[in-house]
């Protein structure tokens, strides 16, 4: 009895026992059956989010593939259109706006070029579908270890995505919308976790719709790559004259280094960091196995070089000047491709920006801040060089002291002085007295012009006068024809500043352009006729035959007579041989010109010509201060022959235009008789009076004539 109780009571224990421990049993079962339901429930809500982003992902990248215009449409899609000047040879010297070489084709290009893009930017191109996850993680680490945020710096886009951000993701400029095309530009470039999401589907839209060659070739014909060039086929004739066709390996090394900083390593910026840069490049396609070892060290050895047109970065002052004489919609704001043919000479620009480099690397004190202009010009006005300033190859929009700086004129002005008076009737032998003079100016009392070095010499003849730059008798005569006919002949040469009212008219006190000077000068050489600067010759629509504009200069009407010019020659070519200027004469050939130095020498110029050409040279400070020791007949007339030495090399000398007074068989006639007689038989209507003829030979007369 008592042992089958006991054995109730173990068998109870055991039920209770077994009963705990089969609850304590069943928990971890619970637990795993509880996952398990879990992970199904992640995995049910998980696949099904991801297969509605795949869906609509899917949905949006072909929506976006069936919106995108066919290839072709999308190689030019600049806002602004380009400007490429010609010089008077035909060679492009210089280009303005962004510039578009023309369509080209990842078919077309050359080979090295398309290797080393993809060597440089995106190796498995061919094998992704437009997003790269491995590229995109390894750059996301580096930027994470780099201390940046994870889409800052590098961004491990493929071509394709970078092909996606330089179509803005498919938005057009909008000029309502937008700033400035910068404005757009910049918000084109935007790199937030948003912004890389949008440009992800972007590009796999286009992978979708296009193939890899025409993805690539949107590429090629749509990145900029500094110096304002869009696209390789703008690059490549930019930096190297040719097509991208035709680039090497070391130069189309160069191109693809554009990619990572265009304006930085931009061959006309820095050549050698181009070439530096060009070298990683060369490593990356040799890396690649696109170039052997061998090729590579030749490449490497035979770095790619700039052409001559873009080594000289020549006449960057004169093509600022062209653009602004052509209407603004078809130069500084044109949406077309313009083509504009000019005056410039790239021998003539180089011979001047050489001179003026060699007189200050040996003349001028090391530091000095004086600047300098150089104009060089045909007889008919014909702009061939312009140098506005020392800083001559710098980049556009610079500061053109050739054009835009008016100056006192000083003793430039006197040629227009003498100019007058040949025309009413003197002569280069006629007198006039250098002797103290006082003229009473209304408002302002008395006033005595004193020549340079003070002194007084007497009679003299309007040749010696000039030639060495007397004040007074420059006065004299001025006084003597009348400020108004000094000033009517000087407009008449071209010089359209307003000129001064005063007898201090005859001593340059009115301001002038360079510019201005040397085109009135040009007048002289020319035979007496006005004539309006102009490097502007054609200018048309690329692709068109019929010019838009033609020239816009010249020689114009006749100002004095071309017996009044000859003898106006030749007393400037006295100023050369035995005055002001003996600092300018030329070795082998006959020149003529004026010196010019304004109170306190703050302006110091020197112009004048020989049979072929004129040239203008201004010195000075910017801001007005006096020059130390410097008169036109100094530093100006050794930059003017230095120029004129180099721009007549190979010339055979010809004679001035001048009248020859050794050759004269007969003695001149009584200076007033016969130089009012001439006055009468020269004059145009309308251009000198009867009365100024007669009161001017009672002055003539007066003056001991």
């Amino acid at each position: 009895m008592s042992r089958s109780g006991k054995g109730r009571k173990r068998t109870v224990t055991g039920r209770s026992r077994a009963a705990e421990n089969g609850g304590s049993g069943r928990r971890p079962g619970i637990i795993a059956r509880l996952w398990r339901l879990l992970r199904r429930l992640i995995w049910a809500v998980t696949w099904r989010a991801t297969a509605a982003v795949a869906l609509i992902v899917g949905l949006l990248v072909g929506w976006q593939a069936l919106s995108m215009p066919p290839a072709s449409e999308l190689l030019d899609a600049r806002t602004r259109g380009s400007v490429t000047l010609l010089d008077r040879y035909g060679n492009v010297f210089a280009w303005r706006g962004e510039q578009f070489g023309g369509q080209i084709t990842a078919e077309m290009v050359s080979p090295h070029l398309k290797n080393a893009i993809i060597a440089t930017e995106d190796r498995r191109f061919y094998r992704h579908f437009g997003v790269d996850p491995i590229g995109i993680a390894g750059a996301i680490r580096i930027n994470l270890s780099e201390g940046r945020g994870p889409f800052e710096g590098h961004g491990g886009s493929t071509i394709t995505q970078q092909t996606a951000k330089l179509l803005c993701l498919g938005r057009p400029y909008d000029p309502k919308r937008w700033e400035s095309e910068a404005a757009y530009e910049a918000d084109c470039r935007e790199t937030t976790l948003a912004r890389k999401i949008q440009e992800a589907i972007y590009a796999l839209a286009m992978e979708l719709r296009y193939s890899k060659d025409e993805i690539l070739t949107i590429y090629l014909n749509r990145a900029y790559l500094g110096a304002g060039t869009r696209g390789f086929e703008a690059a490549a004739q930019r930096y190297f004259g040719k097509s991208a066709a035709e680039v090497n390996a070391a130069e189309a090394a160069m191109l693809a280094g554009l990619l990572k900083a265009p304006t930085r390593f931009a061959p006309t910026n820095n050549l050698r960091r181009a070439q530096e840069r060009a070298n990683v490049v060369i490593g990356l396609m040799e890396e690649a196995g696109y170039l052997s070892a061998t090729e590579a060290d030749r490449a490497r050895a035979n770095p790619a070089e700039l052409s001559a047109a873009a080594e000289a970065r020549a006449g960057g002052y004169f093509a600022d000047w062209v653009m602004d004489q052509g209407p603004s919609f078809l130069t500084r704001e044109t949406t077309e491709d313009v083509v504009i043919r000019t005056t410039f000479d790239p021998f003539i620009q180089a011979a001047a920006e050489e001179a003026v480099q060699y007189v200050f690397d040996n003349l001028v004190r090391e530091g000095s801040k004086a600047q300098a202009a150089v104009v060089v010009m045909s007889a008919d006005g014909a702009v061939r060089a312009m140098v506005g300033g020392r800083r001559f190859k710098g980049v556009a929009g610079q500061f053109n002291r050739a054009i835009q700086a008016k100056r006192q004129t000083g003793s430039a002005f006197k040629p227009f002085v003498y100019a007058t008076a040949l025309e009413l009737g003197y002569r280069w032998d006629s007198l006039v007295r250098d002797e103290p003079l006082t003229i009473d100016i209304p408002g302002s009392g008395p006033w005595s012009p004193k020549n340079y070095d003070g002194a007084f010499r007497g009679p003299v003849t309007l040749a010696y006068a000039l030639a060495h730059s007397l004040n007074v008798p420059a006065v004299r005569v001025s006084e003597a024809v009348g400020r108004d006919l000094v000033r009517q002949v000087a407009e008449g040469f071209g010089i359209h500043s307003d000129l001064a009212s005063g007898p201090a008219l005859a001593l340059g006190a009115s301001e002038s352009t360079l510019l201005e000077m040397t085109g009135a000068y040009a007048g002289i050489l020319n035979g007496g006729s006005s004539v309006t600067p102009y490097g502007l010759i054609e200018l048309k629509l690329i692709g068109d035959e019929t010019p838009l504009m033609g020239k816009g200069g010249g020689i114009g009407e006749r100002v004095i007579s071309e017996e009044s010019a000859r003898q106006l020659v030749y007393m400037m070519s006295r100023v050369i041989t035995e005055g002001t200027g003996r600092r300018a004469a030329l070795p082998d050939r006959e020149a003529a010109g004026k010196t010019g130095t304004t109170q306190a020498a703050r302006d110091a110029w020197f112009l004048g010509f020989t049979a072929d050409y004129v040239a203008g040279v201004w010195m000075g400070y910017d801001d007005n201060t006096p020059l130390t020791g410097v008169t036109g007949g100094g530093l100006p007339a050794e930059i003017w022959r230095q120029t004129m030495l180099r721009v007549h090399e190979g010339l055979p000398p010809r004679p001035l235009p001048m009248i020859r007074p050794e050759q004269e068989s007969s003695p001149a006639a009584p200076a007033a008789a016969r130089g009012v007689g001439e006055a009468r038989r020269q004059r145009r209507p309308g251009n000198i009076a009867d009365r100024v003829i007669m009161e001017l030979l009672g002055v003539i007369l007066g003056n001991g004539r």
